[in-house]
């Protein structure tokens, strides 16, 4: 049974190996994994197969070997018929060959015989038509020797269409064909020069005509202005300037002195026609016309044309210098294209719509970027106020020609950014000397005419203020008004700008309300903050500063108001723009804020400096130090100055100073190149700290809840308690327990002043009175010492 699961294993194997399927591995292992036989067995049935595949390959050789031997024998049947055909098709061909020698002769000469007879016909007809072309080509020469130039294109005209193509292959006519152009030429050379004529006319006159379009454009825009405000006072739309409405019987003199110019104006009114002739160009667009190559003179006038354009916008090295460059730069080139805009509707087809739109294009993008590059280097307001007015005159003056020009008013934006920024470089000059002049203290008044002076500059409100009575004074000081004042004339050179852009009064208001919030926020509030910096400015001028921007920031609102007056803009517009002048006073104050604690620290580090204390002075002198008393009297008197500063920011700033005087106090104490204290040095320091308190507790600020200012102290006050009354075996048992009598005391700041006074008590023997505990006392202070390391090498380790 064995042998035969071995048998059909085998077979099994052989089955799969002849199948071809890869790979046969695992076939393979499973042949060594069977039975210890199964090898043998394996091979044996392998031989087995290897011969009957060897017999079947036999048998199938065998069967087909005679069919082989047949067709080999064919082959060389077939070779020797082969030879025998190829002999015979190479004789056949030989004898056509020697056939049709004769017939290709006989062919030839027929050939030749026909070829002479067509020649000569031809020979006729070509002479018949060369005679014609000969006879008005001598009249072409008397034509041209005569100058009848017009006869003569004429001639050519006949020649090129009708003559020419008759005869064009000879070598005379071609001789003639080639001398036209010559003759075209000159031709071309007489009307051309007049054409260059034209050209430079035009050249030498383009300014002269674009100052007489400007000016045209400027009578009429005059007069749509005034007609426009006439209209708006019979409908009541008066525009507010300066706080003044125009008043009608004003407007009506102003029209019609508008009208009276515009008459005078209308006699002396100069065409393009009445400065330059343009004839030339008529005669020799019509002579290209005749010639056939008009687009030739169409292309040579357009380059040239173009030449002219590029040399037109080349702006002067220095015309940002004065407004007569720019001036002479601008007529230019509106003469330029008011000549083209005058050929583009007289002529047919010399110059085209496209083509004028493409030189405008090409020479707007020059123009702006010439009065981008040179308007950077305006600096002067009024400059880039008169360079605005005339790029408006400009653009008017070429939109009236068709001109897209939204380009330019596009630019007036960025020169509108521009002109604010220089602007707002002059008010930073005007602000600076304002804070220079300001002697930073309350306006004084004396009389009802002082009062209602400073009331006509700012819009001050106080009801208290008006029942007291003279002398009095305004809260701010004389920066104020000034500020207040300069920031409306700002206003006012920022409207100058915005005037003649076609631009709705909605823009408008939001142009000047942007540009009011550049001044607010970074002009205004640049030197505020430099002033509030500079080291001169003391307490007392820092505060002044807070109540300034208080009642600057109190003035936005009537900022808003004046803007709303010239715009006629309601602030209940959803799109309208607010001032940031709360912003930017509150950075401003939080600023002089800051710089009052600063202040304030260093006053108080410089009277900490003057502290002289004997640090083992064996009693205490009984009374506060003498600096420190100082500092006391300092900051009652600084203090009481802080009345007029808002609540939170006095006490705040007595807050800061008692806490930093805390701080101060306790560096001292623990200043690691202080090595000893003694007892009387702690004592003599507690009444300074006990002076400290008082201040506290005398409320310098009102506003201050309960003990709130004494806390300020109450590291020290643990501390020294501590070492006052001697009291380590609560501060051990109870540190770390919320109700903790010590608290706030470190065991670090502890263990370094109590080492301090360790080193003390080695030298100077400050325990002398109770020498026979002086051991006790001794062993008592270092055991002491060992608990405060352990507590802080603990909070170290946790750490």
């Amino acid at each position: 049974m064995l042998e035969e699961d071995t048998d059909q294993t085998s077979e099994n194997v052989l089955a799969e190996i002849q199948s071809f399927e890869l790979p046969i591995e695992a076939t393979l292992r499973s042949v060594y994994d069977d039975q210890p036989n199964a090898h043998k067995k394996f091979m044996e049935k392998l031989d087995a197969c290897i011969r009957n595949h060897d017999k079947e390959i036999e048998k199938m050789c065998n069967f087909h070997h005679q069919g082989f031997v047949d067709a080999i024998t064919e082959l060389l049947k077939v070779r020797t018929d082969a030879e025998k055909l190829k002999v015979q098709v190479t004789d056949t061909n030989r004898r056509f060959q020697d056939a049709g020698k004769e017939v290709i002769g006989h062919t030839e000469d027929i050939i030749r015989c026909r070829i002479q007879q067509r020649n000569i016909t031809t020979v006729v007809e070509k002479l018949q038509l060369c005679l014609p072309v000969l006879e008005m080509y001598s009249k072409l020469k008397e034509q041209m020797s005569t100058k009848r130039y017009y006869s003569a294109l004429k001639t050519m005209e006949q020649l090129e269409n009708v003559y020419f193509p008759r005869v064009s292959q000879y070598r005379f006519c071609q001789l003639m064909i080639e001398n036209l152009p010559k003759l075209r030429e000159d031709i071309k050379e007489i009307s051309m020069s007049d054409l260059k004529d034209f050209l430079e006319s035009i050249r030498k006159h383009s300014d002269k005509i674009g100052e007489t379009a400007m000016k045209q454009a400027q009578h009429q825009k005059t007069f749509s202005v005034s007609l426009q405000k006439q209209n708006n006072v019979k409908f009541g739309k008066n525009r507010y300037i300066n706080h003044d409405r125009i008043p009608e019987e004003r407007n009506e003199v102003v029209l019609k002195q508008a009208l009276e110019e515009e008459d005078e104006n209308e006699e002396e009114v100069l065409t393009v026609q009445d400065l330059v002739d343009f004839s030339p160009v008529y005669r020799c667009l019509h002579i290209y016309s005749v010639l056939g190559d008009e687009e030739t003179f169409e292309n040579y006038y357009r380059k040239q044309r173009k030449k002219q354009a590029r040399l037109v916008l080349q702006p002067q090295s220095s015309m940002h210098e004065t407004v007569d460059g720019y001036r002479r730069y601008f007529t230019q080139i509106v003469g330029f294209f008011v000549v083209e805009d005058h050929i583009l509707h007289v002529t047919q087809g010399l110059v085209t719509r496209a083509y004028t739109d493409e030189l405008w294009n090409m020479a707007l993008s020059k123009i702006i970027a010439v009065l981008r590059a040179h308007s950077s280097y305006c600096a002067d307001p009024d400059l880039v106020l008169e360079l605005k007015n005339l790029i408006v005159i400009f653009a008017d003056t070429l939109q009236g020609y068709g001109f897209p020009v939204n380009r330019l008013f596009d630019l007036l934006f960025e020169i509108r950014d521009q002109y604010n920024e220089t602007l707002l470089k002059k008010w930073t000059g005007v602000f600076r000397d304002i804070f220079e002049e300001d002697n930073y203290s309350p306006i004084p008044i004396v009389n009802e005419e002082e009062y209602k002076s400073v009331i006509s500059k700012f819009p001050f409100q106080d009801p208290d203020l008006e029942k007291q009575p003279f002398p009095k004074k305004f809260p701010m000081s004389q920066s104020v008004p000034h500020i207040y004042i300069q920031v409306k004339e700002f206003i006012y050179a920022s409207l100058k700008f915005s005037e003649s852009l076609h631009r709705s009064s909605t823009e408008i208001d939001d142009m000047l309300r942007k540009s009011t919030n550049l001044l607010l926020t970074r002009t205004l509030s640049g030197c505020l903050l430099n002033l509030i910096r500079k080291p001169h400015i003391g307490l007392t001028e820092l505060v002044q500063i807070i109540i300034n921007t208080t009642h600057l920031e109190q003035a936005c609102k009537y900022l808003e108001d004046f803007i709303t007056n010239i715009t006629n803009i309601s602030q209940e517009t959803v799109h309208t723009t607010r001032l940031y002048g709360l912003s930017t006073f509150k950075d401003a104050r939080h600023a002089a804020e800051g710089e009052i604690y600063t202040k304030l620290n260093q006053k108080i580090d410089e009277f900490v400096q003057l502290a002289d204390y004997d640090w083992t002075m064996s009693e205490p002198d009984g009374r506060a130090s003498g600096y420190l008393m100082d500092l006391i009297n300092f900051l009652r008197s600084i203090f009481q100055v802080f009345t007029h500063l808002p609540g939170k920011v006095a006490q705040t700033a007595c807050m800061s100073a008692c806490q930093h005087l805390s701080t101060s106090l306790m560096r001292m104490l623990l200043d690691s190149e202080l090595k000893q204290i003694s007892m009387g040095a702690v004592q003599q320091f507690n009444l300074d700290v006990i002076q400290c308190e008082l201040f506290a507790s005398s409320e310098p600020v009102p506003g201050f809840q309960g003990d709130t200012l004494q806390l300020a102290f109450i590291d020290l006050r643990q501390l020294l308690d501590l070492f006052m009354v001697w009291d380590w075996s609560t501060y051990l048992a109870d540190y770390g327990q919320p109700a903790s009598k010590y608290l706030r005391v470190n065991p670090n700041t502890a263990l370094i002043l109590l080492e301090k006074m360790k080193d003390t008590s080695k030298k100077n023997n400050i325990f002398a009175q109770f020498r026979k505990n002086d051991r006790d006392k001794q062993k008592l202070i270092e055991t002491v010492v060992k608990q405060l390391r352990s507590l802080v090498n603990g909070m170290s380790q946790h750490t």
